[in-house]
């Protein structure tokens, strides 16, 4: 699997004869005949090959006029891979338009994140994916409108704004022209319970993944970490608040076999396309787990980790900075040390919320809010008081981005320009808040412990020679190498 795979028109063949899942999201086939596109996966008779032609996005369909088919649902297949493990221009762009930047900013305010003009990101996206930001974002919000028909008894014209169209008219003809349904009638089609409503502003709904997908790291991670207030495990699901562009959140995140339940409560429902983009980087959905547990299965050192649990995913985060800050708060003392530093920080200064459920009482402080804090007032030693006042500084400022649109090698060496920053501090937020697939902690003690133990080299130096042939993916690596531990964060909360 690789960039441009829509243009192997053989391999795509095979995986639509196969309906081979695996390759949802990777392309999309659209059917010359019926003027239909499919996921690789469609339950229907695959058609003849004169009659297929594949495309790399929704968008690039839907711009040649073929609409969504019904039956395999092509717009909710996983999102491609690509997007999360590479940083180049594309990739970047992606990651903001699926952040909904394009329809807050427009194109010139994508361009700007980007450092690009808005022809140079226009043509790029056109170059490689079939259709510009304009199309991609409209693509994004036919599928948030569809889940907001499908999932709530909102009425059509708030569905409208609140997926982000500027009009009902507009509203009604992408519905139309890309599912071939109106609005009413998918709604009708949708099954009672999934339009019956709830709490006000809840909604439920499935968040896909290509299989396997192991929750224990991922889900033992988080409730590990959590901090009280802001994050809680109750009743089978991780559950945390949400700072999000025109309001906030909170979230229910449930694992299943096949999906990922998402109970999602906001106070502005235009927030839904972020809120679902943030929720499936927290957990990694998009990743490729054949491809990366393929490349770490060829180290005969790793294979037996990997065979006995595959499918382990980066537990990341939804608020990149904040995962920053975090990082600080756990230099050199415990998990539990950690969190009790980190809930002092969003009692006294994070914005307060209400919670139906109880339980989750703040937003975790804003970097405004951080940056104003006295620092006599942080009960840490006065080196780390320092990182943390110059970090948060920079967050504040600008002059350090961790957004979804930063460049990994160069963020990472403005981490650790600043004071108290060593690689382990840098290579942990590149992994789990930019989401660089390849960042690797091999002066971690938990690491060189289990390397030792599986007979691989234990020195930083070495062990990074060594983890050269897992590269891509030497995050992942990280999962399985800590997975080897008795800590409570590789385990699913019972």
């Amino acid at each position: 699997m690789q960039t441009g795979m829509h243009t192997d028109t053989e391999r795509c063949v095979r995986a639509v004869r196969s309906k081979d899942a695996r390759f949802d999201g990777w392309f999309f086939t659209a059917v010359l005949t019926t003027r239909i596109y499919c996921r690789p996966s469609c339950p229907v008779v695959p058609p003849k090959p004169q009659n297929m032609t594949f495309y790399p996005s929704a968008a690039a369909c839907q711009q040649a006029g073929f609409r969504a088919c019904k039956r395999c649902r092509p717009d909710t297949s996983p999102g491609s891979p690509e997007w999360n493990q590479r940083a180049d221009l594309t990739a970047r762009a992606m990651r903001l338009i699926a952040d909904g930047v394009v329809d807050r900013e427009g194109v010139p305010g994508l361009a700007a994140r980007l450092g690009y003009s808005a022809r140079q990101v226009e043509r790029q996206l056109l170059a490689e994916l079939g259709a510009g930001p304009l199309a991609l974002a409209r693509a994004q919000r036919a599928q948030t409108a569809r889940v907001l028909i499908e999932t709530t008894p909102l009425p059509m014209a708030d569905v409208a704004f609140a997926a982000g169209f500027a009009s009902v008219r507009t509203f009604n003809d992408t519905v139309r022209e890309v599912f071939a349904l109106s609005p009413s009638e998918l709604r009708t089609r949708a099954p009672k319970h999934r339009v019956a409503g709830s709490t006000p502003g809840t909604l439920s709904l499935r968040l896909p993944f290509r299989t396997p997908l192991n929750p224990d790291n991922l889900f033992g991670h988080l409730a590990a970490t959590a901090v009280p207030g802001v994050e809680e495990w109750r009743d089978g699901a991780y559950r945390r608040t949400l700072r999000l562009p025109y309001g906030h959140g909170i979230v229910a995140l449930t694992p299943g076999p096949d999906h990922i339940g998402c109970r999602l409560t906001l106070s502005d429902p235009r927030d839904l396309t972020v809120a679902i983009s943030r929720c499936r980087r927290l957990l990694d959905l998009d990743a490729d787990p054949t491809a990366i547990d393929g490349q770490l299965r060829a180290d005969p050192l790793l294979a037996p980790l990997v065979d006995k649990a595959p499918g382990r995913r980066v537990p990341r985060t939804v608020d990149e900075a904040e995962f920053a800050v975090r990082a600080v708060l756990g230099q050199q003392v415990s998990t539990a040390a950690a969190r009790t530093h980190a809930a002092r920080l969003v009692t006294a200064h994070g914005d307060p919320v209400d919670d139906p459920e109880g339980g989750l009482t703040h937003l975790f402080p804003s970097t405004a809010a951080l940056a104003a804090v006295d620092p006599q007032t942080l009960a840490m030693p006065g080196t780390r008081r320092t990182t943390f006042t110059t970090l948060v500084a920079h967050l504040a400022d600008g002059s350090v981005n961790l957004g979804v649109e930063c460049d990994w090698s160069e963020t990472r060496a403005r981490l650790l320009a600043l004071p108290g920053f060593g690689p382990w501090t840098a290579d942990v937020i590149a992994m789990r808040a930019l989401g660089d697939p390849d960042a690797f902690l091999p002066t971690d003690l938990g690491i060189r412990r289990a390397a030792g133990e599986l007979g691989l080299p234990s020195t930083p130096a070495a062990l990074t020679t060594r983890a050269a042939a897992w590269r891509p993916w030497r995050a992942y690596a990280v999962q399985y190498l800590w997975a080897t531990d008795s800590h409570p964060i590789n385990f699913l909360p019972v």
